[in-house]
């Protein structure tokens, strides 16, 4: 049986630690009363296994010299949290490890912790047993990741003044965040700061997704990296951009990557690049630089050359995989998916808001995620959004100032505020006497205290 609360009814503990528990990273860190992206920490959400079985936990992970086939573990699948026990390991290394620089002692702490949209019931109900009763947090509540992006103050991302330092963090009254991270894409319509259910639409692409794609075409074209999850992602990190004119691209890398078009590769080396595999033997990292085709066919004879600080080093030639792989999120047909691309998913969310609120949602649309930071995403989107909407409709499209860690930005200002805390936390007292099936109504807005 879990030990009797400490917290008592008069109110709550002074510490309140806010967790966006991403699929790739976790981004966490306590609230104060002017939180910054300064007090954020990220730290990787996965366990790692190198080549000598060596097991790496959380932050840890940050310290591997050698990423060569090091196998990762992580515990949250298409953006659920489905492993506790790989989870509870992170958690523990990170929030209960006196040398870290989150360590609190939960029984004097709240929680405020992220989700995604419609996650099952029971994986809620695992999420809060294990928050009350392995870690007995003194308070918790549980958010839908892009609700938190309310309390930011949005109006300074589309040029308007800031809001006067002295006035709590009140959520927006009408936005529609779209979420492309690690694990998927997301649009959710947030009404008061509430998200409207009904209007919450998914695209089951994202990061990881991309990664994949990545992966089978340089496998394919080049060397065989299916084993080499942080090389490819790292290289679709540098590499990556969204193409504005596809058909044109895709064209101007074909003439100019073939025998009969070496004419046309002057005007395309803005497309064709070379990118240098890591070294990690010699701590180098992996880079990108000019295509150079008289380099690429010494190359291709010798095998390998060494640059002129005597490091061996090798690298592929890249093409259209700079911009057809991003182009699955606005595309996903490319590779066979029934489903919509990111600017229409926007369209069908609507469809579930009346239409009265079209207008303001529209004129209101932030955007975080790792995926928005893609050279040209935000162009392309904001093109395809304004093409798609209503004529008599203003779209406004803003980037968060800091898209990675904005979700955890947002529920640190409301944390920074004692009212709204107090009406969003949920005691462990409240729960073990209650129970989880009143704390999932209470956290959905179907019960108010």
């Amino acid at each position: 049986m879990p030990r009797r609360s400490t917290v008592h009814e008069k109110g709550l503990p002074d510490r309140t630690l806010v967790v966006d528990n991403g699929g790739y990273t976790i981004k966490a860190g306590f609230s104060s009363l002017s939180p910054t992206l300064r007090d954020c920490y990220t730290i990787p959400n996965c366990l790692a296994r190198e080549r000598d079985r060596k097991v790496w936990v959380g932050s840890e992970v940050e310290s591997i010299r050698d990423f060569g086939e090091v196998a990762f573990r992580r515990p949250v699948e298409k953006g659920y949290l489905v492993n506790w026990e790989a989870e509870k390991a992170i958690w523990d290394s990170t929030f209960l490890t006196q040398k870290s620089k989150l360590h609190c002692d939960p029984h004097d702490t709240n929680l405020i912790l992220t989700e995604a949209p419609n996650t099952t019931a029971a994986l809620q109900t695992n999420c809060d047993q294990v928050v009350f009763e392995e870690y007995e947090f003194a308070s918790y509540s549980r958010h839908i990741g892009p609700s938190l992006n309310a309390y930011h103050d949005i109006q300074t991302l589309f040029g308007e003044p800031p809001r006067a330092s002295h006035l709590p963090a009140v959520p927006a009254e009408c936005l529609l965040v779209i979420d492309s991270g690690f694990s998927h894409s997301t649009v959710t319509p947030l009404y008061k700061g509430r998200p409207v259910q009904q209007a919450v639409r998914r695209l089951d692409v994202g990061g990881k997704f991309l990664t994949n794609y990545l992966k089978e075409l340089l496998s394919i074209r080049h060397y065989n990296l299916m084993n080499e999850e942080q090389l490819v992602n790292d290289a679709k990190e540098k590499i990556s951009f969204v193409s504005d004119s596809f058909g044109q691209d895709l064209e101007r890398t074909r003439k100019g990557m073939s025998k009969k078009g070496r004419e046309a590769q002057a005007s395309d080396a803005d497309v064709v690049v070379d990118y240098v595999l890591p070294d990690y033997n010699a701590g180098v990292h992996g880079y990108m630089r000019p295509h150079d085709p008289s380099l690429a066919a010494k190359v291709k004879k010798m095998g390998a050359m060494a640059n002129p600080g005597g490091v061996v080093e090798d690298f592929m030639t890249l093409g259209n995989e700079r911009f057809a792989v991003p182009e699955l999120l606005f595309n996903p047909g490319d590779v066979g998916m029934k489903e919509a691309g990111l600017p229409e998913t926007v369209l069908q969310s609507l469809t579930g808001l009346p239409p009265g609120l079209w207008p303001a949602m529209l004129a209101n649309i932030v955007v975080v995620g790792g995926n928005c930071l893609i050279d040209g995403f935000m162009e392309r989107l904001e093109t395809e959004i304004r093409q798609l909407s209503p004529t008599e409709c203003v779209v406004r499209i803003a980037k968060a100032t800091d898209p990675i860690k904005a979700t955890w930005l947002g529920g640190a200002y409301m944390a920074a505020d004692p009212a709204a805390l107090k009406a969003m936390q949920v005691t462990r007292h409240d729960y073990l006497e209650y129970g989880s099936g009143w704390l999932s109504r209470v956290f959905a807005g179907a019960i108010t205290r």
